[in-house]
């Protein structure tokens, strides 16, 4: 007879430490089919049917996870409104939570731009119009002080909360100030945690500070010192119910505050905000032959990095041996080229030479000693050469191993410069990181044919395969989703106190040494998305060797096998049995054999 996998001998001791164990749901019957968590619709089997007290409250079909998951795919490919697919996916995970999780991870390519951007702002948009039910924890000005958000912090059904995504609705994605409605960006984004990272969706938490509109207070935003106030009571309140080590993400803060509360918090607590230390950011618009007054610029500055180390591992170059002509100086692309001297560097040059080796354009040209005004955050980069107005003079004076685009100026990045830069480079790196594709400084088809195949691309916006010469290219966009899942899971599970940008550095090495060979032939300097929860999982493994050898894990005694500790916390997205195993007590143990006096007054 088969030993069960409660029985010790079976498992070795690491294994029964990290081994997942089957708990029966707290309820049962038709609280039970309401419950996302553990519904399982009409998969659950005969015996957990009986047992949970659910016979006969479902169709008498009994189905395969595989069978629901194509059913959903076949409804939501039965539209082709974006919108409404949004909403059946919702509706979905707050019916089944595991089906709803395994469906988006199947078929991430095709859903990420569903339940992410650019669908989600959509939904942001409309959220009033399509609002079902509440989810996550909203926080008013009403609400300042650290008792009475800690009173609504408690009111939580969970109590292991691990992962907060706060934003207060300001600057949602490149739609403005959308107050309570933004809320569908914490929930979204903590969905691609759970689906791409494999945190447990109960350690998350989406929250919004909201101020003005629709679902939200009807009053103007408030800001200064009482705004500041209640950011400070927030952050006290969460360690207060939740604890020092839960992880907060702040998203979507307006520029004007992003980085002030950065700076203030993220020393103090568990915190990144990846508009400025992975995602998007634009505070310093830039014009170069435009009248545009608005910009988007989608990526993350560790999802660059990522890709650049990529083409270095395929050029056998490294980043510190190149030189990285950057259209645009407004906080992305500073971030990115800070990045990028990070990088180097740590591959052992000086910073002084890794300031060298990269250049920013402005509005005006080429930045240099000479140029009219030079901002403080572009002065270590400023060159001590002749002011240039001229790409390709700058180009040509320069000789470039990679351009990158984050000028929002459709075309900037002309045929005339991209064959230059074939001309110049064996492999040419062109990055067309601008968003959306209209304002893209080149599509990838225009990358491709230029340099006849040779170009290193990537991309903000999503473009589709091209075919060139009778080879197929399906070009890399660089997608944070690849970065902040692993951070995430990382620093959830071993409970890093501080999110230094090296963090993010690991990330980006990580992703990079993940590209395969087959990666590459298809002119893809990202790995395929299909493997985005392996590459999470191994993220979070060099963050927790990174956060024991800098004394910054929360998490003791450290982990005897990692790898196996990680394995054991990742979200399953696959139905778990509802019956805890029976087994038997030797039968002694079961019975007293003890006399029971009589109690009868007249037994005597």
């Amino acid at each position: 007879m088969a030993k069960n996998n409660w029985e010790s001998e079976e498992l070795s001791e690491v294994d029964q430490l990290y081994h997942h164990e089957i708990i029966s749901p707290p309820c049962r019957g038709a609280d039970l089919l309401r419950t996302a968590r553990y519904n399982k619709e009409m998969a659950f089997s005969l015996p957990e049917r009986q047992h949970l007290r659910i016979h006969g409250l479902l169709p008498a079909a009994f189905e395969t996870e595989e069978l629901q998951v194509y059913r959903v795919i076949c409804q939501l490919r039965a539209t082709n409104d974006e919108l409404l697919k949004y909403i059946i996916l919702d509706n979905l995970q707050d019916q089944n939570e595991k089906l709803y999780y395994r469906v988006v991870t199947d078929h991430v390519r095709e859903l990420l731009p569903i339940i992410y951007t650019p669908t989600v702002g959509l939904a942001c948009q409309k959220f009033g119009h399509i609002f079902r039910r509440p989810k996550g924890i909203f926080i008013t000005v009403n609400d300042n002080s650290v008792s009475k958000i800690y009173q609504i912090l408690s009111n939580w059904p969970e109590y292991d909360v691990r992962a907060i995504i706060v934003t207060d609705g300001e600057r949602i994605l490149g739609l403005g100030d959308l107050g309570a409605y933004g809320m569908g960006i914490p929930v979204g984004k903590l969905s691609l945690y759970v689906a791409l990272g494999g945190v447990q969706p109960s350690w998350c938490l989406p929250e919004l500070l909201e101020d003005p509109f629709y679902i939200g207070l009807r009053r103007k935003r408030v800001r200064g010192a009482e705004y500041d106030l209640l950011i400070d009571n927030f952050m006290k309140a969460c360690v207060k119910r939740f604890g020092q080590k839960t992880l907060i993400q702040f998203e979507d803060f307006a520029n004007t505050n992003a980085g002030r509360l950065l700076a203030k918090y993220r020393d103090k607590y568990a915190m990144f905000n990846d508009d400025i230390q992975g995602e998007k950011d634009c505070s310093d618009i830039l014009q170069i032959k435009s009248d545009k007054t608005n910009c988007s610029i989608v990526g993350t500055a560790s999802i660059v990095i990522a890709g650049l180390l990529s083409c270095g591992n395929i050029l056998q170059r490294k980043m510190s041996e190149q030189i990285f002509l950057f259209l645009g100086a407004g906080t992305a692309a500073t971030g990115i080229a800070d990045m990028c001297a990070l990088q180097m560097q740590c591959e052992g040059t000086s910073a002084k030479d890794a300031y060298r080796r990269i250049f920013l354009i402005n509005s005006k040209g080429l930045i240099t000693v000479n140029s009219p005004i030079v901002k403080p955050e572009h002065e270590k980069y400023a060159k001590e050469m002749p002011h240039i107005s001229d790409l390709l003079e700058i180009i040509e004076k320069v000789r470039p191993t990679g351009i990158i685009g984050a000028s929002t100026v459709r075309d900037a990045f002309s045929q005339q410069i991209i064959q230059k830069m074939a001309e110049l480079n064996e492999r040419p790196i062109i990055f067309a990181l601008s968003n959306p594709t209209s304002k893209s400084e080149c599509t990838a088809e225009e990358a491709i044919r230029y340099t006849k195949g040779k170009v290193l691309f990537a991309s903000g916006s999503p473009f589709p395969e091209v075919n060139y010469d009778g080879k197929r290219y399906k070009p890399g966009q660089g997608n944070n989703s690849y970065i902040f899942p692993g951070v995430g899971l990382g620093v959830v599970l071993f409970e890093v106190r501080h999110i230094d940008d090296e963090i993010f550095l690991i990330a980006a090495r990580k992703v990079a040494s993940s590209v395969t060979e087959r990666d590459i032939s298809f002119g893809r300097i990202y790995p395929s998305l299909r493997r985005i929860r392996e590459i999470s999982a191994a993220i979070a493994l060099e963050i927790g060797q990174y956060s024991y050898k800098h004394g910054i894990a929360g998490l003791y005694p450290e982990p005897e096998n990692m790898k196996k500790y990680i394995q054991s916390q990742i979200y399953s997205i696959h139905y778990d049995e509802l019956i805890c195993e029976q087994y038997n007590w030797p039968i002694e143990d079961t019975k007293r054999n003890i006399s029971v006096p009589s109690t009868d007054e007249n037994s005597n």
